[in-house]
C-alpha cells in the first residue's frame, strides 16, 4: 500500500515520463501515445506510467508508450474518435463509450451499483464481458485494464440535502446522455462540458456546480471555486485502460499479449493504491475548506430510479432493472 504522500513523490519522478517513453526512446520500434483527462497527480496519471513501464519491460524496450495527461492529446471524445482512426493508440475512458456501444452506459448508471463490492462484481462478471465484447465490435476499441472509481459526488456553493434543493441548479456533466436525462429529472440544469472547461465555468459562473469522484474535485482544485461535497454519491461506476483496436491488430501475437498482461498488471496496482488512497481523500479535502454535507438518499434514488428506467436503452434495461432490485 501506498501513503498519498508516497504516492505523489512517486509522481514527481514520473512528472519527466509526460510525453517521453517508459524505456529509452532511441531503443524502441514502435511509439504509441496514451491520453487522459486527468493531471499529473491523479492516480490515473500514475498507473498510466506504470503500465508504460511495464509495456516496456514485457517488449524488451521495443515498445515505448508516451503519456499525455490535462487533456494534451484531446478531449475525451476526441481520444475515442482518435482510437478509432488510429491517431490516438490508447485512452483512459468510460461511460462515453455508450455513445457507439449502448451497453457501455452499464458502467455508470446512477444509483444501480449499492457499494464499489457489488459494482465490481459486475465489471468482472458475464454481463462486463459482454460490454468489453460490444464496446470492442462498435466502438473500435478494447479494454485492456478495469480502474474502480470512487463515487460522484456534488460539489455546489450551497448544500444541497434533497433533489428539491436542486431547484434549476446550473451544473456541468459529461458528455454521457444518461446523466443529463438523470440529473434534468431530478431538478438540475445539466450542460455537457469539457473536463478541462470546468474549473473556469465555475469560477466565472458559467455553471454553478459539477459531480465528480473525490479524486478528481482534489486533483482539479475544485475547493479553490466549490465549498461543499454533497454527499450523493450517485455513481458507482469503472472505467478502463482502452486501446486503439487499429493499433492492437497491427502488432505481434507476442506484442498483443505483452499490451493484455501490462493492461492486467496496472489494473491490479491501481486498485491497490485506490484503496489506500480513497480513505485519505475526504479528510485532505476538509483541509483545504470544503464541507462535506449529507444528503437524503433515499429520496435521490428515488427519483432517479424512475428517469433511469425512462432513459436507458431497452437493450440494457433488464440489467438496470435487476441491478435496482438487489
Amino acid at each position: 500500500m501506498f501513503s498519498v504522500k508516497s504516492l505523489l513523490m512517486s509522481a514527481a519522478v514520473g512528472l519527466t515520463a509526460i510525453g517521453l517513453a517508459a524505456g529509452s526512446a532511441s531503443a524502441a520500434d514502435v511509439t504509441l501515445k496514451l491520453g487522459h483527462l486527468a493531471n499529473e497527480a491523479n492516480l490515473w496519471h500514475k498507473t498510466s506510467i506504470k503500465f508504460a513501464e511495464e509495456v516496456a519491460a514485457r517488449t524488451d524496450g521495443r515498445i515505448e508508450v508516451q503519456i499525455f495527461p490535462n487533456e494534451s492529446l484531446g478531449k475525451e471524445i476526441d481520444l475515442i474518435n482518435g482510437m478509432q482512426l488510429g491517431t490516438v493508440d490508447f485512452a483512459i475512458t468510460g461511460e462515453s463509450l455508450q455513445n457507439w456501444a449502448p451497453k457501455a452506459a452499464l458502467l455508470a448508471v446512477p444509483y444501480a451499483y449499492k457499494s464499489l463490492d457489488h459494482m465490481t462484481e459486475v465489471a468482472n462478471s458475464e454481463i462486463g464481458k459482454a460490454i468489453e465484447a460490444q464496446i470492442i465490435e462498435r466502438a473500435r476499441v478494447r479494454p485492456l485494464a478495469i480502474m474502480v472509481r470512487g463515487p460522484r459526488n456534488l460539489t455546489t456553493n450551497r448544500p444541497i440535502k434533497s433533489p428539491d434543493d436542486l431547484n434549476g441548479l446550473k451544473m456541468r456533466v459529461p458528455n454521457v446522455p444518461l446523466f443529463v436525462d438523470v440529473w434534468k429529472s431530478l431538478g438540475a440544469q445539466p450542460t455537457p462540458m469539457a473536463f478541462s472547461e470546468v474549473f473556469t465555468s465555475l469560477q466565472n459562473g458559467t455553471i454553478d456546480a459539477q459531480e465528480n469522484p473525490l479524486a478528481l474535485i482534489k486533483s482539479a482544485s475544485f475547493n479553490e471555486v466549490q465549498k461543499y461535497v454533497n454527499k450523493t454519491e450517485h455513481v458507482n461506476s469503472w472505467i478502463y485502460i482502452a486501446m486503439s483496436e487499429l493499433t492492437y491488430s497491427d502488432l505481434s501475437a507476442a506484442d498483443q499479449e505483452a499490451i493484455v498482461a501490462a493492461g492486467k498488471f496496472a489494473e491490479k496496482w491501481y486498485r491497490s493504491n485506490f484503496d489506500a488512497m480513497q480513505s485519505e481523500l475526504e479528510a485532505e479535502l476538509k483541509e483545504k475548506g470544503m464541507t462535506f454535507v449529507e444528503v437524503d438518499k433515499a429520496a435521490f434514488s428515488k427519483k432517479a430510479k424512475t428517469a433511469v428506467l425512462a432513459n436507458v436503452s431497452e437493450e440494457i434495461r433488464p440489467i438496470v432493472e435487476a441491478l435496482f432490485s438487489k
